[in-house]
């Protein structure tokens, strides 16, 4: 076959163009995912793949230079807080706080620890601040019942959820002085929450009507409600490092919910194990390990069920499931700052686990009486939203 001068020039242009549309197409899937536009004073998400990614194993901030390495262990009722040294798994410390202490809350800005005394049933809820640099607590702050406490994305205020009146309350971030007030009628048991990639909203589980409610925090409103499960009972929640998806652990569905949270739609369910509670990100953002308390109760027996399922994130897939030997009931806790260790509350069996996340192998700590939200410090991370270290 001939081929004219011509038609030759014209099949290498084609050629080239084609080749040019394919290199573009190539660069184009290669390329990062975009910059996340935050609320205004929110640090910027460094890696939009992964939230998690400032958190990671030896990503400290300066604002933690000078912490001890502690442990601390609210005890619900002994209305105390025990300080274990993660280096020799013993008791170093030991002081009395308020009433019913739920959970033990690092300060957006790193520089504070509080204990929620939420004072379950009674006037006197209080806040009490722990300095990190001595592991000794300051005077306690009146606040009415603090079940759990969060902080805006810009750390201007502190979010103290009143579990028993439905409702969010926006206090200055140091002093607690009250701000503003949300009603959040429709979320009976308000208690456990995450925040958006862009901090432009929240979701927060409602415990005794298994459902999540969602928050507009740029206009202060709700947005509205997500029925889980009408026999379900929300525990704690986590958005996945891509920002696309929440976990919610359910204790009576003995599993996961994968929420949309922009749509707000339920988009799947991953079953873990008895009585799912609490949820944690290892520290390379890749794995969620997921607290499964051993019984579907508020108050369960000693030596229950309980287990650690670990969650890969990318497949949402379990792929590895420890179960504590002899019983037990893993509830709220954390991750070691080097990712290798999983320090959980035995809630109904008053000792507390550091479980190692390569074996699952477990130990046990004594502890004062129903030990519930501890929190480990210091932690890798720029700024905590709350709870027990939810740190980016």
């Amino acid at each position: 076959m001939d081929f004219h001068p011509r038609r030759l020039s014209r099949l290498a242009s084609s050629i080239s163009v084609a080749l040019a549309a394919l290199c573009i197409a190539g660069s184009a899937s290669a390329a990062p995912a975009p910059a996340i536009t935050t609320v205004p004073g929110m640090p910027p998400v460094a890696n939009p793949a992964n939230l998690y990614s400032e958190a990671g194993a030896g990503h400290f901030s300066p604002a933690v230079a000078g912490a001890l390495p502690r442990i601390y262990v609210p005890n619900l009722r002994s209305n105390d807080v025990y300080v274990i040294d993660p280096a020799t798994f013993k008791v170093v410390e030991k002081f009395k706080v308020g009433y019913s202490p739920q959970h033990v809350v690092p300060a957006w800005d790193l520089q504070t620890l509080w204990v929620a005394n939420n004072a379950e049933g009674r006037p006197d809820g209080s806040l009490t601040p722990i300095d990190p640099k001595t592991a000794k607590p300051g005077k306690e702050i009146p606040v009415e019942d603090p079940y759990n406490m969060y902080f805006t994305p810009d750390g201007k205020e502190a979010i103290v959820v009143v579990e028993a009146h439905a409702q969010l309350d926006f206090r200055d971030a140091h002093t607690m002085a009250l701000k503003s007030s949300l009603s959040v009628p429709e979320c009976k048991g308000i208690n456990h929450a995450d925040f958006s990639i862009d901090g432009k909203y929240a979701l927060f589980t409602c415990e005794f009507g298994g459902r999540l409610a969602k928050i507009d925090l740029v206009n202060r409103k709700v947005v509205g409600y997500l029925q889980l499960d009408k026999k379900g009972m929300p525990q704690d929640i986590r958005i996945s490092p891509d920002g696309k998806v929440f976990f919610v652990a359910d204790m009576m569905a003995d599993g996961v919910f994968v929420i949309d949270g922009d749509n707000f739609t339920k988009v799947g369910f991953i079953k873990t194990g008895t009585g799912t509670h609490g949820l944690y990100p290892s520290r390379d953002g890749s794995k969620l390990y997921v607290a499964n308390r051993g019984s579907n109760k508020i108050h369960g027996a000693r030596n229950g069920k309980g287990s650690v399922s670990v969650i890969d994130f990318a497949t949402r897939q379990v792929v590895a499931n420890w179960p504590i030997p002899g019983g037990g009931s893993p509830d709220m806790g954390n991750v070691s700052a080097d990712g290798k260790m999983l320090w959980l509350s035995g809630r109904f069996d008053d000792v507390v686990y550091a479980i190692d996340t390569t074996s699952g192998a477990v130990k046990k700590i004594a502890v004062g009486a129903e030990p519930h939200g501890l929190t480990v410090w210091p932690q890798p991370g720029r700024y905590s939203l709350g709870h027990t270290g939810n740190m980016r």
